[in-house]
């Protein structure tokens, strides 16, 4: 079976981009299952339930959130009522959401879906990822093999360290956070497909997605300015990842960047 997993969508731009591309890649590359990290979907940070539903009905499956989950406070009666959207696991229990998702495909296969938050540069007050991951996984039915999870951090060394540590126990081991792909997308012997950071999915013409003359007056002069989404040049970047539905083992794993002609037809 082949997964498609977007990174950080940002705002409007990165909306459309999904629009156009993911219904595509879903038919040309026979996706079977899709999930994307949807925590700066609105202007740029948090989600709202309208945005959700645009989503899923663009063919997106599950989608994982990260350190601004809250920002939106009309999600929370989402996150209490969908079993297609995850908190990060390592947030305090008390917390509003799902430590994770059991979905089922049309082929019978069941795919679970947990989302941790990085620690490190982080703010944002979060439990040992490791030890969330632990008590999660040992959740799960013995029967639900393919597993994915989606490290929301800062570090490259934190995520590098979850991937190991979920060798062979999980499908994929996605980075997200940094708006920044990298290059070192492998199968770890475990069977376990990784990559330290899949990138962004909005406008690259920018600085991680937002209006690059807006951020470089801050940096320099110190005072503050609003961050607004840039508009130029959206990509949607994800990987595919192709698995044993069986075993739960990835058999490869491929960096993919899409870019939105119909974006920049209309600019």
């Amino acid at each position: 079976m082949r997964m498609l997993f977007i990174g950080d969508i940002v705002g409007r731009p990165g909306k459309h981009a999904c629009s156009q591309i993911v219904p595509r890649l879903v038919g040309e590359r026979e996706i079977d299952f899709v999930v994307a990290n949807a925590e700066n979907a609105a202007a740029g940070s948090g989600l709202t339930p309208q945005m959700f539903s645009k989503l899923r009905h663009q063919g997106i499956d599950c989608c994982t959130m990260g350190d601004h989950i809250y920002r939106r406070r009309e999600i929370i009666p989402l996150l209490e009522s969908s079993e297609r959207i995850v908190k990060p696991a390592n947030l305090p229990p008390e917390s509003v959401g799902r430590e994770f998702a059991l979905l089922g495909l049309e082929s019978g296969v069941r795919v679970a879906v947990l989302s941790l938050l990085g620690r490190t540069h982080m703010n944002v007050r979060a439990d040992c990822p490791f030890h969330a991951a632990d008590r999660v996984l040992a959740q799960l039915p013995s029967d639900v093999k393919l597993i994915v999870v989606d490290v929301h951090a800062e570090t490259t060394s934190e995520k590098m360290a979850l991937g190991w540590y979920l060798n062979g126990r999980t499908t994929a081991v996605i980075g997200t956070h940094t708006h920044v792909v990298t290059a070192d997308e492998r199968i770890l012997p475990g069977g376990t497909a990784y990559i330290t950071d899949v990138g962004m999915t909005g406008p690259h013409d920018s600085v991680l997605g937002r209006d690059k003359d807006r951020v470089i007056k801050s940096l320099v002069t110190g005072m503050p300015h609003p961050y607004d989404v840039a508009t130029r040049d959206v990509r949607l970047s994800g990987v595919i990842i192709e698995a044993d539905s069986s075993t739960g083992r990835a058999i490869s794993i491929e960096r993919i960047c899409e870019r939105d002609e119909a974006a920049e037809a209309g600019a």
